[in-house]
């Protein structure tokens, strides 16, 4: 028995070693992004495994780089499951997992690496430290704190940040959009489509190319953001604010919106999303959706980092929601009908008026 209790002692110290090291995770994966080291090992589907000197001889052509230090790194992140790595008598390759692939750049010039290195810059660094302030006084964000004002404010100053912000959530809602064009059906039948939060219209271009039942599709953000928005056949950009009222149309549809809002908030903006709906109409949201009770798997465990990620950066009040208070939402809103549909990390809510 006291085997037994001495071996667990031991094995809780090494747990806590390890969450007191994970910072290393971050800082390592911002390393191999800013190489490059991904598409070096890609190189157009052969991913053939490579030595951490093979790999700087690729990303580094004026051969200047430790390749020791490099190793170090592929290591670390091959214990997370980024990479494979591959022994050899005494020389380690590595190449790229399931997981590693995501960083690979497609051939529209998309991958996960940008919206990895948004949550890694430097001014999201600088918050990071503060986030016990979320806690002692939830009135101001930790980034605002820090940099004297909200993110997209700070973003929009800065051309190559806000460049990466958005070069972020095309590398995240591109993939999203199209498991959800395969695994959702709620888009037939439905003739004009206001997407509220659209950016530059990603999402909306790809809804309208796999259903041309949708004959208008509109793309509501801010105003300044909707300046710099493609045209886009069959799309015409609106701007506004949601918090004041929404285009009309047959369906309304957002991505990841209710999350950086308090319920206050969302309330709000589901009430104006419900006045711009006929009856039968539907909001469809799709947003992270926590589980009712905390587990260990790689889902739950994004989405509770992501929530801090929230609480730092945009909205101390803004939070993840269970399926349930989602619903609750729903109906305190005005919509009469929910159903929900999991899709890839993101869950489509289904709010019918």
């Amino acid at each position: 028995m006291e085997e037994e209790r001495s071996e667990s002692r031991k094995q809780a110290r090494v747990a806590m070693l390890e969450l007191a090291n994970m910072i290393s995770v971050p800082m390592s994966l911002n390393a191999v992004i800013r190489l490059n080291v991904a598409d070096a090992i890609w190189q157009g589907g052969s991913n053939a495994p490579l030595s951490a000197s093979q790999i700087l001889t690729r990303v580094l052509p004026s051969g200047v780089g430790d390749p020791e230090n490099l190793q170090r790194i592929l290591r670390m992140l091959s214990s997370h499951g980024v990479f494979a790595e591959h022994l050899n008598g005494s020389e380690r390759t590595y190449s790229l997992t399931d997981v590693g692939k995501t960083l690979v750049t497609d051939s529209e010039g998309l991958s996960y690496a940008p919206y990895v290195l948004q949550h890694h810059q430097d001014a999201l660094i600088r918050a990071w430290p503060l986030v016990h302030e979320a806690v002692l006084d939830p009135s101001t964000e930790p980034f605002v704190k820090v940099n004297g004002e909200p993110a997209y404010v700070y973003y929009r100053k800065k051309p190559e940040m806000n460049g990466l912000m958005q070069k972020a959530m095309s590398g995240v809602s591109v993939p999203f959009i199209k498991a959800v064009l395969e695994g959702y059906d709620g888009f037939e039948g439905v003739e004009r489509l206001v997407d509220v939060g659209g950016s530059g219209g990603d999402c909306l271009r790809m809804i309208l190319l796999k259903y041309p039942n949708i004959r208008q599709g509109i793309n509501f953000d801010l105003p300044e953001v909707v300046a710099k928005a493609p045209q886009i056949p069959g799309v015409t950009h609106v701007g506004g604010d949601m918090l004041e009222s929404i285009p009309g149309g047959d369906a309304i549809f957002m991505k990841w919106v209710l999350t950086t809002w308090t319920d206050d908030e969302c309330k709000l903006i589901m009430q104006n999303c419900n006045k711009a709906l006929p009856e039968g109409g539907k909001l469809i949201a799709c947003e992270p959706v926590l589980p009712k009770e905390t587990d260990d798997s790689h889902k739950t465990r994004a989405i509770l980092g992501e929530d801090i990620f929230v609480m730092t950066m945009y909205r101390t009040k803004g939070k993840q929601r269970t399926e349930e208070e989602f619903r609750q939402l729903g109906l305190s809103s005005g919509f009469r009908n929910f159903r929900a549909v999991y899709i890839d990390y993101f869950h489509v809510l289904e709010f019918r008026k």
